[in-house]
């Protein structure tokens, strides 16, 4: 990394691992580097305390690191983590006050997954998962049934409603084949580039 190009710091883009979400822009200097690649927490150069700051510290809302991306000119660093909590100080999941439903699905797949680990007794999602793959796909099968049905008439809401039926099931279906989103979308991906 070019610590030189800025006086001694990098700028530092955090970004939700899960739901690729920007959660917040820090700097690090290159002890604050070395120290986030050695603890797997993201720790900064806190320009007003005049010293290291590990995000969490005082919270326990810790960002644990999965990926890290410098630029094209190696003088800033993408951040990919795993949150513990909420990353603003105001209790906001992102300093941007940018909270939205866009990239929820990733979310929602890691609450079902969540849902199968623990074997949640009382959870819908490990019920289904549990009673094999022949039930969560029959499940898929009839929320698409109803989703046509839903799409011959002229209320959107219950269409929309049945896509998300359709979708989370699907996840429980995705969760027994041992297959992810990401795998989806990076065949999407794939076929498009072929197109080209």
């Amino acid at each position: 990394m070019d610590f030189e190009k800025h006086m001694g710091l990098i700028p530092v883009v955090i970004q939700d691992n899960t739901t690729l979400q920007v959660l917040m822009v820090g700097f690090m200097n290159e002890e604050a580097l070395a120290r986030t690649l050695n603890e797997g927490k993201v720790t900064f150069f806190s320009r007003s305390k005049k010293r290291l700051w590990t995000k969490g510290e005082t919270s326990g809302n810790f960002l644990y690191v999965k990926e890290m991306h410098p630029d094209c000119d190696s003088d800033s660093l993408l951040i990919r983590v795993d949150p513990a909590g909420p990353v603003c100080h105001t209790g906001n999941t992102s300093c941007f006050s940018n909270d939205s439903s866009r990239g929820f699905l990733y979310r929602l797949e890691k609450i079902v997954g969540d849902r199968i680990d623990e074997d949640a007794k009382d959870s819908y999602t490990n019920r289904i998962f549990r009673e094999g793959i022949n039930k969560a796909a029959q499940k898929v099968g009839e929320e698409a049934v109803e989703l046509i049905i839903e799409a011959k008439d002229n209320n959107n809401e219950l269409f929309i409603n049945e896509a998300a039926d359709l979708l989370y099931h699907l996840l429980i279906l995705f969760r027994a084949k041992g297959i992810s989103v990401r795998d989806v979308e990076d065949c999407l991906a794939s076929r498009h580039s072929a197109s080209r």
